[in-house]
Parts: C-alpha cells; sequence; structure tokens
C-alpha cells in the first residue's frame, strides 16, 4: 500500500475481461484457459508494481472474478452498478464499469441523468447512459469523503448499422453506407457529448448539497479538450457580468489531471496516447479533479505529483507476456497530501 500521505488513483480499460467459457459477443470469442490465466496475470501485475489505491475499471464482463481478483491484490472494497446483457445463456455484451478501492466505500449509487436537462438539450425520450455511471463515496484518509466517479462514454461507433439492399445497385448501396456513417457517428457524438453534459450536471448538483470532492476517471472515447466532450473543463462556461463567477465556477470546475502535473512540476514530456488505431492515435481515458486536488487553490488538500501512463504493451509489446493485456494505456496520477 501507498504511504498515507499520498494517494494513487487509476483508470483502467480492461478490454474483454470474461472468465472462459463464456463468449464475449459471438459464441466464437472465447478465452482459453491459458488466455485468460495471461490476462489475469497482466492485471495482477500491473496492481502489484504501480500499487493504485483507488482504480476505475470498464469493460468488465465477469464481476465476481474481478472482485475476488482485486481482494486477492489488497482491494477489501469493490463495486458495480449494473451487470453485462447475455444472450444465448453464454454470450455476453455490454459489459460493465467498475470501482476498487483501499479504503472504505461509504456510499454508491448510480448516476441518473437529469430528465428536465435531457428534455431541454432535445434528447427524444427517456435519456439513458450507454454504460451505467457509478457514483462511489470513499472515506479518504487527510480529506474526508470523496465522490468518484467511473465513466465509460459512448464509442465513436456509428449508432446505425448499413444493411445491404439487394435490389439496389452496388453504387446505391455505397451512397447508403455512405450516409449511415455520417448520420450514424454524428449520433454517436450526440450520445457522447450529452452523456458528459448531464453527468456534470449531476455533479454540480452533488456538489452544492455535500461539497465533498470529486474524481472522475474512465475512458472518455474522445478526447477530452474536442468541442464534444470539453463543456467537462467547466472553466468554458462565461456568465453574464458578475465578480463573483470566477470565484463561483472555481468550486464546481473540475480540472485535467495532465495539467495540473504540468502546471506544477518542471517537465518536458509530451503526453502519451492511451489508445491507438490505424496510424493515429488519441487520449481517451483521463482522470479529472476538483479544487481539491489543485495546488493552486489555497485551501486544497493534494496536488498531482506524478501522471503516468502504462503503455509499454502497445508501443513496444511483448507478444508473450502482452497478448491478452488491453488495448488502452493505463493511466495513473500520485497525489501528495500538501505540507
Amino acid at each position: 500500500m501507498t504511504a498515507t500521505n499520498q494517494l494513487k488513483v487509476a483508470t483502467f480499460n480492461l478490454y474483454n475481461y470474461l472468465a472462459p467459457p463464456d463468449a464475449f459477443y459471438d459464441f466464437q470469442r472465447i478465452y482459453s484457459a491459458e488466455q485468460w490465466a495471461k490476462k489475469q496475470r497482466w492485471l495482477a501485475d500491473y496492481l502489484h508494481n504501480q500499487q493504485p489505491d483507488i482504480i476505475g475499471f470498464q469493460e468488465v464482463f465477469s464481476i465476481d472474478a474481478l472482485k475476488q481478483q482485486v481482494n486477492d491484490a489488497g482491494y477489501a472494497h469493490f463495486a458495480v452498478v449494473d451487470e453485462p446483457s447475455v444472450i444465448d445463456e453464454f454470450i455476453y455484451r455490454d459489459p460493465v464499469v467498475a470501482i476498487a478501492s483501499r479504503y472504505k466505500i461509504m456510499a454508491l449509487t448510480e448516476v441518473e441523468p437529469d430528465p428536465h436537462y435531457a428534455q431541454q438539450m432535445g434528447l427524444v425520450g427517456e435519456f439513458c447512459y450507454s454504460r451505467r455511471i457509478i457514483r462511489a463515496t470513499i472515506d479518504v484518509p487527510h480529506i474526508g469523503y470523496v465522490d468518484c466517479y467511473v465513466v465509460h462514454f459512448k464509442s465513436k461507433r456509428s449508432l446505425l448499422n448499413s444493411v445491404e439492399d439487394n435490389s439496389k445497385t452496388e453504387e446505391q448501396n455505397l451512397l447508403l453506407q455512405l450516409k449511415d456513417q455520417v448520420a450514424g457517428r454524428w449520433a454517436s457524438s450526440i450520445q457522447r457529448g450529452s452523456e458528459a453534459a448531464l453527468l456534470l450536471i449531476e455533479i454540480i448538483n452533488r456538489r452544492s448539497q455535500t461539497d465533498n470532492p470529486v474524481i472522475v476517471m474512465g475512458d472518455f472515447n474522445n478526447e477530452l479538450h474536442d468541442g464534444v466532450l470539453n463543456h467537462l473543463i467547466t472553466d468554458s462556461l462565461r456568465f453574464t457580468a458578475s465578480r463573483h463567477s470566477k470565484a463561483f465556477t472555481a468550486k464546481y470546475a473540475l480540472q485535467d489531471s495532465w495539467q495540473l502535473y504540468q502546471r506544477h512540476v518542471v517537465t518536458d514530456n509530451e503526453r502519451e496516447a492511451t489508445h491507438y488505431f490505424g496510424s493515429s492515435s488519441s487520449v481517451f481515458d483521463y482522470i479529472l479533479l476538483s479544487r481539491e486536488f489543485d495546488a493552486g487553490f489555497q485551501g486544497s488538500f493534494y496536488e498531482v505529483i506524478d501522471y503516468h501512463t502504462y503503455d509499454q504493451h502497445l508501443i513496444n509489446p511483448q507478444f508473450a507476456y502482452d497478448d491478452q493485456s488491453t488495448d488502452h494505456g493505463v493511466v495513473m496520477v500520485t497525489l501528495a497530501l500538501r505540507s
């Protein structure tokens, strides 16, 4: 366990964490016993070597297996708020998020989107997050109750699936696919951006009631500073003229932990990508923090002293060891108690 004057927080996309003989998405995708053992060993090694205190997981299918594994690694507290879908008895879909902590989870809830604001945003019907979001209130040394949110926002995959029409020509089918891709990818962006906005509204509402510090961790499936998600960084908000607006929004502002690290630690390092697709790379995995973790705030308790992306399995993989790892980098921040 890390020293009590430090707190390590990580976000980890497990990439299809499902114990055999069950299958993920279709009947052919089943880990062998050897592959599953390698996947579990890779996770165990990460936890042993990096020693995060609080960790948010994405793409969890086998909830009981993960609970047992993290418990064996010293995480006495574990929670989910949902279960994956199961079809044909053994084919799993819709993985869930989870949280593990060395410190006690005092309260747990699923984040519910505010129906009033969902309607005001023009969202038709009853809006649902693509993956249910966890809010776990954890009793952290020195700072007390901290609201930890674990998210996995909607992917960029098109929401529309093109079906070839045999009555149409090849060109007509290609035109249909093109239009479906344009509409479907934008629909995914609308879903992802709406999830982020409605989450922030819930965080603001919760902060106004409890004043608990906030940590948001997860796979955002998007660059944070892209227009789809940058409203999560609340300093982009603007009010009518008021000399109190800056101080007012500071309480509710979330900040990218990488930016806090860059601000207070002298480094020339560039931020490592957390996801690669073909020749492109992106940062999809983030940890956002409220002002209690910002050394620039006089009343803060902690400051960001390290930011680490574990990515050797992506940029220089050793197949025999890394082939059942994950397709994401694992992001971890180290927070130190301010003297």
